[in-house]
């Protein structure tokens, strides 16, 4: 809740409700038990002379109703708190996906189109907007306060927020984790245009000779590191008749069911085709043997995202 910084997003608003009515309970709570320790003091001290009753006489229709009534006002606030929470981190089919490279003391962008940008992040109004956020050093912390959203960025690991912006306009970034020396510096801007407006910064975001589409450069990466060499052009997957080994299919796999050889099924998603990349040897997958080499440390996690948009462009039975 900041009241010098206007909510920008739709759901910004109902955070500073949902935090405004925690502080309202927690400070009417707070007067109340410290109104009563002050009254009693005042009230039944050595000298006053006030008489005290029965003092073995037991209150408990009192107690009770105080209980109760407490825990009924605060486990309302939980619930929706809980709500909200589980709101801002699932993101609409339809989100926009913007990817997110946190590195001292930058914050790197990369658009579905290839557009790159540094310190800075264009998006359109009244469109779901998904970011997907990684580091390729130490913790950082992406935090727009006018949009209400502070999240861990992690290295090693993917990390998801969304949100929606209701006004156009430029909104300060900032890293609120510290990061190392520069970590003032790392700073940068959130612009929020109509979506012509956003159509156009997108068609001369990045010089032609610069921009790339995103899936079309993890293509050129996959033939590149000989990825299709086991998994087959298109992803389509592998036989010892076809590539000369046993791989899976890559087409399709995004938000498929994996069974892995410890018997666990997980979702394929951004972060296991990461874990994949980096580390097969933590996600050998059933069936097949366990011969997929670690790119760790031989691509950069911009790289690796470019790699995932691909397989995520894949279809099954495609061969593109």
């Amino acid at each position: 809740m900041n009241f010098y910084v206007p909510s920008a997003t739709v759901d910004g608003r109902e955070i500073d409700f949902l935090i405004l009515a925690l502080s309202l309970v927690s400070c009417a709570v707070l007067a109340l038990v410290f109104g009563l320790i002050l009254l009693y003091m005042v009230r039944y001290r050595a000298e006053s002379g006030v008489y005290r009753g029965a003092p073995g006489r037991k209150t408990w229709r009192f107690e009770i109703s105080w209980t109760v009534a407490t825990l009924a006002v605060f486990f309302a606030l939980f619930i929706w708190g809980g709500d909200l929470y589980v709101r801002l981190f699932q993101p609409p089919a339809d989100a926009l996906q913007i990817y997110v490279v946190g590195k001292q003391w930058m914050w790197k962008v990369e658009h579905q189109g290839g557009q790159h940008e540094i310190n800075a992040l264009h998006i359109p109004i009244n469109r779901p907007i998904q970011l997907v956020m990684t580091s390729e050093d130490v913790i950082h912390d992406f935090s727009v306060p006018a949009f209400r959203i502070k999240h861990d960025v992690l290295p090693g690991r993917y990390e998801s927020i969304w949100f929606e912006a209701k006004t156009p306009g430029t909104f300060e970034l900032f890293c609120t984790q510290l990061c190392g020396v520069g970590h003032y510096s790392m700073t940068g801007e959130v612009v929020v245009m109509s979506q012509p407006d956003f159509e156009n910064w997108l068609s001369g975001g990045a010089p032609a000779g610069e921009r790339e589409d995103l899936a079309a450069a993890g293509k050129e990466l996959f033939t590149a590191h000989g990825c299709s060499g086991c998994h087959g052009e298109g992803g389509v997957g592998g036989t010892p008749a076809t590539t000369g080994v046993n791989a899976p299919a890559l087409a399709g796999l995004l938000g498929r069911s994996v069974k892995l050889q410890s018997g666990a099924t997980v979702t394929a998603d951004e972060k296991f085709i990461r874990d994949c990349i980096l580390t097969p040897d933590k996600t050998p997958i059933a069936g097949y043997p366990q011969i997929m080499p670690s790119f760790s440390g031989q691509i950069s996690e911009e790289k690796v995202l470019r790699l995932i948009a691909y397989i995520k462009s894949l279809k099954s039975g495609s061969r593109t």
